[in-house]
């Protein structure tokens, strides 16, 4: 028999292969709802007060190119859950509306597809998802809840199904102003006209008109008036309200206090599963409106309601960070802090206040696929495993959480569907210095809209627009007339050959390159319009649209 001595080696193998064959970290994923790239002080922002969020850029790694996958919630959060293009899964609009408005619409992420907590929970991971969902809720009948976070890997939720609308906190407003208008007061204003006219002309006998006409046109104004005083009166108890798992636990949903119970439930869940891998995934209601903020923070920034959200959601950041402290988890978790897009720059309360972000020194934002819209923070913090105070200044995706987070927890990719993100691990921890990713796809909705190309051996990042949205004014940083800017029809502006930009030496996009600075013009769009060719020969075009005006109306009878 051979020599312990001879077997040692062996041994040292067999433990160190069981070893690494263990649980991968634990994860805390952050994602904040309509923050702008220039509102935490770790990007430049010097009067908003977010020192969390500038620990976590201190610790770790700031994403100065970090990129949202689609401008607009819905989209952008179908791709960070499955690493994929949200066309590629029906969750990408062809209507104006890019969003669900209703819990009680049939449209939602499909039950098809892999999110990364799924893949997680397989490898033995406790997931919990607190706060926002946006991705759907039932399909056929009220509690099938297909589209439920509790389906789509999840095993603890506890927020809200839809978004954070000014419809559902009294006194704030509402996102279906232009709606109104268009649906309520313009045919009101011509059954008004209507009647009118027809009472001038009987009164001139100039036409015979029946008294029954007047009747006819009194009970459709009265019902439209109803129907408008109806929906306004039950919006609020139909669409905001908060569930833990399956069960609707208040309704309507109670601003005061609520960033603090979220947080709370963010602590618990890591106080419950401290001795085992898991993954959270905070989500945000905040910044988005209608905007609310604790007794501690109301009134405490120095930008309106919006910074008082904004400085309280940091706040919810930093409860999590003492918790993993205190638990002794921080040097076993991996923490990543994002937004789903860019901040809503048309967003303006009804007393005229700014109640959207910043976006810095970039142009447009949420709606748009100018670089304010889709240019979001990225910090990931591990510490002993990724270097700290590192800033890289690559094309990076929020798709590319999906890939790195599976490699990491031990879980293999998805062989039967295309993965467009790609896993960060090698350009965080300076394996790599560049991108994995040649080209970005930036799509409007369901439209593709422009592409991002990073050279080999080049100092520049390229984008072409295939189409650029009219702001209104046309002197404004957005579509504040619209509220959110279109992705077709008369208010977007075609472009042929595409209007070019050189990001990385005008990030502003504020010089559209041309033949003369660049001679290189013709080749470089040949080549970025091949691979947007190519790319869009990979996208099915038989994929259900979830977002279709079939999938996003009300429907009664998926009414909780």
């Amino acid at each position: 028999m051979p020599p312990f001595s001879l077997h040692f080696p062996l041994f040292l193998l067999l433990l160190v292969g069981s070893a690494s064959a263990g649980p991968g970290p634990n994860f805390v994923l952050i994602m904040a709802d309509d923050l702008g790239i220039g509102d935490p002080g770790c990007y430049g922002n010097t009067t908003l007060r977010t020192p969390n969020i500038d620990r976590l850029a201190r610790e770790g790694v700031k994403l100065t190119q970090h990129l949202a996958a689609s401008p607009l919630c819905t989209p952008s959060r179908a791709a960070f859950l499955t690493g994929r293009y949200p066309v590629r899964s029906g969750m990408a609009s062809r209507n104006l509306v890019g969003v669900f408005l209703f819990t009680a619409s049939s449209g939602g992420i499909p039950p098809n597809e892999v999110t990364f907590a799924q893949l997680l929970r397989e490898q033995g991971y406790s997931t919990g998802l607190v706060g926002k969902w946006h991705l759907g809720l039932s399909c056929h009948a009220a509690h099938d809840f297909c589209h439920h976070p509790l389906r789509h890997g999840f095993e603890f939720f506890h927020g809200v199904p839809t978004t954070n609308l000014r419809d559902c906190r009294v006194g704030a407003g509402s996102v279906f102003g232009r709606a109104y208008r268009v649906l309520v007061w313009m045919p009101l204003q011509t059954l008004c006209a209507l009647a009118l006219g027809l009472a001038a002309l009987r009164a001139l006998g100039t036409l015979a008109v029946p008294p029954f006409t007047f009747l006819a046109l009194a009970i459709a104004a009265g019902a439209l008036t109803g129907a408008y005083l109806a929906f306004r009166h039950y919006f609020r108890p139909a669409n905001c309200f908060l569930m833990t798992g399956f069960e609707v636990v208040q309704r309507p949903t109670e601003y005061a206090g609520l960033a603090e119970r979220l947080a709370e439930e963010a602590v618990g869940f890591l106080h419950r599963h401290a001795h085992g891998p898991f993954l959270l995934f905070l989500s945000f209601l905040h910044v988005h409106t209608a905007h609310f903020a604790g007794p501690g923070f109301a009134g405490r920034s120095r930008h309106g309601a919006y910074g008082d959200a904004a400085e309280e959601m940091d706040w919810s950041v930093g409860r999590v960070l003492d918790t993993l402290d205190e638990l002794g988890l921080t040097n076993n978790t991996l923490v990543y802090f994002s937004s789903d897009h860019g901040a809503h720059v048309e967003e303006v309360s009804a007393w005229g206040e700014m109640h959207g972000g910043s976006n810095g020194a970039y142009k447009g934002g949420k709606g748009n696929n100018w670089e304010g819209g889709i240019r979001v923070p990225g910090l990931v913090r591990w510490p002993g495993v990724l270097p700290a105070g590192v800033e890289i200044d690559e094309p990076t995706s929020n798709m590319d959480v999906f890939p790195t987070v599976v490699k990491l927890a031990g879980a293999e990719l998805p062989r039967d569907r295309t993965i467009d993100g790609r896993d960060l691990m090698p350009l965080l921890r300076g394996h790599r210095t560049r991108s994995e990713h040649d080209f970005l796809f930036h799509y409007c909705n369901a439209y593709m809209n422009a592409v991002r190309w990073r050279p080999p051996n080049s100092t520049s990042v390229w984008k072409a627009f295939f189409f650029t949205p009219d702001f209104s004014p046309a002197s404004a940083n957005g579509c504040l007339d619209a509220h959110v800017c279109p992705c077709s029809g008369a208010g977007v502006t075609r472009h042929d050959p595409p209007l070019l930009f050189d990001v990385t030496h005008d990030p502003g996009e504020r010089r559209p390159v041309t033949t003369r600075e660049e001679p290189r013009f013709h080749a470089i769009l040949a080549t970025m319009q091949d691979a947007t060719a190519r790319h869009l020969r990979s996208v099915s075009p038989t994929v259900p649209d979830q977002l279709s005006v079939a999938n996003l109306m009300w429907k009664p009878w998926l009414q909780l």
